[in-house]
């Protein structure tokens, strides 16, 4: 393999996880490596070309062609006893940080621990088939009975216009999922499900608008 297609595998890479909002740290962790093997791959070469399990994980994780990350193209039978056979799924990683739905929280670390497998066809009869999908906590009882403290919600990060709907949005570095409204011309109405908590509204150029709620889970 030349120099410049290991070196364009490297940079796909290193984009597919910006775009997931994965850190390299978490993706080694997750191929049981220590932490730096992804970084050292990818800024110093090293290895020269990753192992057959590893770029296969890796492709499933992001539902890419292996090729995009050095594979030959063809089919596998590779089947690695802790992921299972999964060319039909896409693993969405969990980040290790809360949305809040009550009185505001500071984020954690937005380095991911573990990952939701979904369908590629149930994702693709959502319509979110190729989106940048995460999962965060939803923390505070705001948005009761819709979302409840403790459930775990699917953001969708892709690049869209803006249309009213639950999202999770950043204000003042503070994390919070709310029901999101215009309010006329830059002006945007961040609303409680829970009626004890009063509409806020803000200048939109104040708001990060992170991602689209597409998903809830918890406990029944």
């Amino acid at each position: 393999m030349s120099g410049s297609k290991r070196s364009s595998q490297r940079e796909r890479l290193a984009e597919l996880a910006r775009e997931r909002g994965a850190s390299l740290s978490g993706l080694s962790e997750m191929l049981g490596r220590n932490p730096a093997y992804l970084q050292q791959f990818i800024k110093r070469g090293t290895p020269r070309r990753l192992g057959e399990s590893d770029r296969w994980k890796l492709a499933q994780f992001f539902g890419v062609d292996e090729v995009e990350l050095g594979g030959e193209g063809k089919e596998k039978s590779y089947i690695d006893a802790s992921f299972g056979r999964r060319s039909g799924y896409i693993d969405v990683p969990r980040l290790d940080i809360g949305a809040s739905a009550g009185p505001g929280a500071l984020p954690a670390s937005e380095a991911f621990f573990d990952a939701f497998r979904f369908s590629r066809r149930w994702l693709a009869e959502q319509g979110l088939e190729g989106a940048q999908l995460s999962a965060i906590t939803v923390q505070g009882d705001s948005m009761q009975p819709l979302l409840n403290d403790g459930d775990e919600i699917l953001v969708d990060r892709s690049p869209r216009r803006f249309r009213d709907g639950v999202h999770v949005v950043r204000l003042d570095d503070t994390l919070m999922v709310k029901r999101v409204a215009s309010a006329g011309p830059g002006r945007l109405t961040l609303l409680s499900q829970n009626l004890a908590y009063p509409p806020v509204s803000v200048a939109a150029e104040d708001v990060e608008i992170i991602g689209r709620v597409v998903w809830k889970g918890g406990r029944v």
